[in-house]
């Protein structure tokens, strides 16, 4: 019996065979082919992402200091990059000492990096501190402020304006050191500064 003869009297059992052949060629094409299965660098159990509303944040330093509270209507934390956005936060930004006032503030939206080191303030930005014994209240206006919050520093490239007592400064760029009250205006800076009234 000749081999053309023979698979058409054996069509179904054949076709299976040259079936079953196709497949594991596709599938060893496949495995050579593929690129590697990506590594999972993630130690630890998995988390997911998740929204919270009308949350409190509370955020320590290393010395177990308050460094930084937040509270706002809306946060969502995504599984990409495990960063916190939050709409229309109202932080505070303690002082750490007896006698200053923290300062509070507000801005549109916020962001906090994964390690929580980090965040940024978008769109308006506008803080507040207090009056207290050495000194008079302060106010400061600006948008889109990068801040360092367990280190207590913060910078923009943006318009600030900074309000004390009687004393105005205004600039493009700013950088600010909360901890030693120093504030540097980096462009187009100016300032009036009235005279001190002499203490009775």
């Amino acid at each position: 019996m000749k081999l053309p003869g023979f698979l058409r009297d054996r069509g179904l059992p054949t076709a299976i065979v040259l079936l079953g052949l196709a497949t594991a060629l596709v599938q060893f094409l496949y495995w050579w082919i593929a690129p590697a299965p990506k590594v999972n660098e993630f130690v630890g159990p998995p988390r997911s992402g998740y929204t919270l509303t009308n949350f409190k944040l509370y955020a320590y330093d290393v010395d177990g200091l308050p460094s930084f509270r937040m509270h706002a209507p809306h946060l969502e934390r995504r599984e990409g990059d495990e960063s916190l956005y939050i709409n229309t936060p109202k932080f505070e930004l303690p002082s750490n000492e007896p006698t200053v006032p923290n300062w509070e503030g507000e801005s549109l939206y916020g962001w906090v990096d994964k390690a929580g080191t980090l965040l940024k303030l978008q769109g308006p930005v506008y803080m507040h501190r207090p009056a207290y014994a050495d000194g008079p209240a302060a106010d400061l206006h600006t948008t889109d402020v990068t801040a360092w919050p367990k280190e207590n520093r913060m910078e923009t490239a943006a318009s600030a304006q900074m309000t004390q007592g009687d004393s105005r400064m205004n600039g493009v760029g700013m950088r600010a050191n909360l901890n030693d009250n120093h504030l540097e205006l980096l462009d187009e800076s100016h300032g009036s500064f009235p005279p001190r009234k002499p203490k009775s």
